[in-house]
């Protein structure tokens, strides 16, 4: 495998100028490229036979129009680098490995994959613990999702905790700390490892069962509990035989009414996908011992706008992202490219698996009833987007002509101001375009100077520092935000005719003349420059509801911050309580050194010795008074 130089800077050529310039050193070979972003963010990973045709299908002039969000993250890229493999074997596991450690924003993604949920086993505890869990996987414990939805997880883990008796507490280590066995115990959920009642063995040997239960395997669970009931019963231990009998009856009743069988004990995975625009769907059909254990229904992002296949095989990659799930066939509508494919999911099985189309009997039936129910899904998010967008043009002509604008009030900004009696005082910023929320352009604020309780200087002031670097954008290249340079069509304050008075004057002050409102939280009343009374604008109006929306984002993203804040403040002030001679000036002196207080806890005397402006002796003696306090 060899690796190509990164281009040399074009001076002042435009991106996209610099990287069609690339274009020629770009070798036509099988391999991986990555586009940047500032920084050196990874922006899109992806393969190709052949590297320089692909890369230049993203930059040619003309052309058809590119699908998906192609055009914004071509305008975001800055440079592109590349890979060539040996084969598309290797470009595929090496594509794999970079997505797996960038996680790039325009790869394909589960919709919010960051809060898709799953079941965890916790193998690293000594009495692990079968729980929901949202977040980064820890190696070594067992997963079992992505879940489309937290009830379906809720429900599993209900079901699965009623049928076998593993510990249902949270903590790592087992029990309460008054010692006594809890209910669970009591109604036969729980072997109590806590009292010393059942060994590890014993309770590996359920997990084990929840755990073959999880993974659709209910024939060798039942015949598990078979035969550990017969040996119960031949041991003369009634007792533990009737519970393992009430098991089995549980196990056999969740089989039977899986209803959709087919005449075949394997274990594999039924995947359709409909693509359309400008998403898609996919549909996995979990198939265990002949039975459809489950189905999961999955929205997917498709921002650089790959073709069905590329999708296919994407997804493919993303949904068995841990290996703990992945069964030893996959039946994927996939035309080619299943080998390369096979072997990485194999890799993380650490067993053989197969990926391929089937062609005839019940396994195409399966596929078939698959890819249907995508396209009925996919149809209907189709529809559900298309309606939410038709929403949202009508709320913005409605707010448009409610307010006398003469064009469609694109970019709307909102501010909002919290503080507690004066204490920790500061702004927020929220940002929605075309009527949807642009997270990545919101802005905090943080006002130092104010003397007691005054919402009016502070929005004032919020707003004669956004628009002054907004004038100042232009003109320094340093320290350029985009948020700030924007022009918003719209300014929304939180507050009545005071706020927007404040608002309306710091504008003036910078030079700056922009549409403004003030929307009052009481009777939801909208007031506009030269009016007295508040517009009449029914609150269930489009307008007014998408204006309150955006007013509780502002409320929500400032009241946020400020209860950051106040619990830094009051954890700073408890931690330099007391330290010896240091008062504000050493503490802020400390704090931006260090950062946060909690690194300020773990310094060596070494560190504190090295802070600016701390005489040595006093360093020292802080060392001997954190450690002497622990």
């Amino acid at each position: 495998m060899t690796t190509a130089d990164r281009p040399e800077d074009g001076g002042g050529e435009q991106p996209i100028e610099r990287l069609r310039a690339t274009l020629r050193r770009i070798p036509n070979e099988p391999g991986v490229y990555r586009f940047l972003g500032d920084d050196g963010e990874v922006l899109y990973v992806g393969k190709a036979k052949a590297l320089r045709k692909r890369v230049s299908s993203y930059l040619r002039r003309g052309g058809p129009a590119p699908t998906g969000r192609v055009t914004e993250m071509v305008a975001r890229a800055r440079d592109v680098e590349w890979v060539v493999t040996a084969n598309e074997s290797e470009a595929l596991i090496l594509e794999d490995n970079f997505i797996k450690e960038h996680r790039p924003p325009y790869n394909l993604r589960l919709r919010d994959d960051k809060s898709y949920p799953y079941i965890e086993i916790t193998m690293a505890d000594e009495w692990p613990r079968v729980r929901f869990m949202r977040g980064r996987h820890v190696p070594g414990n067992l997963y079992f999702g992505p879940y489309s939805s937290a009830r379906k997880v809720r429900d599993t883990l209900e079901l699965v905790g009623r049928i076998f008796p593993y510990r249902k507490c949270k903590g790592e280590k087992p029990g309460r700390s008054s010692g006594s066995p809890c209910l669970q115990h009591f109604i036969k959920r729980s072997l109590a490892p806590c009292d010393g009642r059942v060994s590890r063995e014993e309770y590996m040997a359920v997990l084990g069962q929840a755990v073959d239960f999880l993974r659709g395997r209910l024939g060798d669970v039942e015949r598990e509990i078979e035969h550990a009931m017969a040996a119960a019963a031949v041991a003369r231990e009634f007792e533990i035989a009737g519970l393992l009998r009430d098991r089995l009856e549980a196990v056999r009743h969740v089989h039977e009414r899986q209803t959709a069988r087919i005449d075949s004990a394997e274990a594999f995975d039924v995947v359709g996908l409909y693509q359309g625009e400008p998403g898609a769907n996919a549909q996995v059909f979990r198939v265990r011992d002949g039975a459809v254990v489950d189905r999961q229904t999955f929205y997917l992002d498709n921002a650089a706008g790959r073709d069905s296949q590329g999708v296919l095989e994407e997804f493919l990659l993303e949904y068995y992202w841990d290996g703990n799930g992945v069964p030893p066939l996959v039946v994927a509508p996939l035309q080619e490219g299943g080998a390369e494919l096979a072997a990485v999911l194999g890799t993380r099985r650490g067993a053989a698996v197969e990926v391929r189309c089937a062609q005839r009997g019940p396994k195409r039936r399966l596929l078939a009833l698959a890819q249907r129910n995508a396209e009925l899904a996919g149809q209907v998010e189709v529809e559900r987007i298309r309606r939410r967008r038709q929403s949202r043009v009508e709320a913005l002509e409605r707010l448009r002509d409610a307010l006398g604008l003469a064009d469609l009030p694109l970019r709307i900004e909102c501010y909002d101001i919290s503080n507690l009696g004066g204490d920790q005082v500061v702004g927020s910023m929220v940002v929605f375009e075309g009527g949807v929320a642009k997270k990545a352009h919101y802005r905090k604020f943080t006002l130092r100077d104010l003397e007691g309780q005054d919402d009016f200087a502070a929005m004032a002031e919020v707003l004669r520092r956004r628009f002054a670097r907004m004038a100042d954008a232009g003109a320094a290249a340093e320290g350029y935000d985009e948020s700030f340079a924007a022009r918003p069509s719209l300014i929304v304050v939180d507050g009545g005719k005071g706020q927007l008075s404040a608002a309306l004057q710091a504008m003036r002050e910078v030079g700056v003349d922009l549409p403004a409102i003030g929307l009052a939280k009481q009777r939801e009343e909208v007031f506009v420059p030269g009016r007295a009374d508040p517009l009449p604008l029914p609150e269930d109006d489009l307008a007014s509801l998408l204006l309150q929306r955006i007013r509780d984002e502002a409320h929500r993203f400032a009241i946020t911050f400020h209860r950051r804040r106040r619990e830094a403040g009051l954890r700073q002030a408890t931690i330099f309580e007391g330290l010896p001679q240091v008062g504000p000036v050493r503490r802020r002196k400390i704090l931006e050194h260090f950062g946060t207080p909690e690194r300020f806890l773990g310094a060596s005397r070494e560190e504190l010795e090295r802070v600016p402006g701390l005489p040595r002796k006093v360093a020292r003696d802080i060392y001997a008074h954190l450690h002497k306090a622990g």
